[in-house]
């Protein structure tokens, strides 16, 4: 497994990250983002990079606020009455700074850029709806493992036709007490309402990636 980074404050990148190339060679590959959960970092969703598709340069990226050394978050939140709530101001920050570190990548590595894909893990998972729905033009695809969909995304989401050809994996366990299983639910209500057909999977689990869950993200990114 090869890996690089670049630091946050640096010139030279938006967001510290590594990344595995493709084993499998063409002239551009797709690239696959991975994008971690709160608390996390860029090394949490990377320990999979060797399981997933060989035909990807996998970058995984590190989110841009320190909560303590080695622990990341894409925006602040807390738990009140066992709701999150969130630093609104944060979470459209890094919406748009993942949108231009796609756009600065571009000048590192060799990648299709009419196939970029966001992985997201919980916050990440926020992150790649946020992403995904309001620029479907740089993004071919996102799969989102145990997230929820912003209420303030909602009012940026792209024209229903420029979301035609997003394609969108939802995962969620039914057992999760961080991210409650409604969210998917209620998720892929309104994809639907949007025109788009998620490929949607529940699964008897807790806030995790379970094998399972991982074995169906392997299937969806190999369509």
């Amino acid at each position: 497994m090869s890996s690089n980074g670049d630091f946050n404050n640096s010139e030279q990148s938006l967001l510290y990250y590594v990344h595995r190339a493709p084993s499998v060679k063409t002239a551009k590959p797709p690239l696959l983002i991975l994008l971690h959960g709160t608390g996390s970092n860029e090394q949490d969703l990377f320990s999979f990079a060797d399981q997933l598709p060989g035909k990807f340069l996998v970058v995984s990226a590190r989110a841009p606020y320190t909560i303590s050394p080695g622990s990341y978050t894409w925006y602040e939140l807390h738990f009140v009455n066992g709701k999150p709530i969130y630093n609104k101001a944060q979470a459209e920050q890094s919406r748009k700074t993942i949108l231009a570190f796609i756009e600065q990548l571009k000048a590192k590595h060799d990648f299709d850029p009419a196939q970029v894909y966001l992985c997201g893990f919980s916050q990440g998972g926020i992150m790649s709806y946020s992403v995904g729905l309001t620029q479907p033009g740089k993004v071919k695809g996102i799969a989102v493992m145990s997230g929820r969909l912003l209420e303030e995304v909602k009012t940026m989401v792209a024209p229903a036709a420029q979301l035609k050809s997003l394609q969108v994996f939802i995962s969620h366990g039914t057992q999760d007490n961080v991210l409650t299983v409604q969210y998917a639910r209620e998720s892929q209500a309104y994809l639907k309402q949007l025109g788009i057909t998620p490929q949607y999977k529940e699964y008897p689990e807790p806030h995790t990636i379970s094998r399972e869950m991982f074995n169906d993200l392997l299937n969806w990114l190999n369509k």
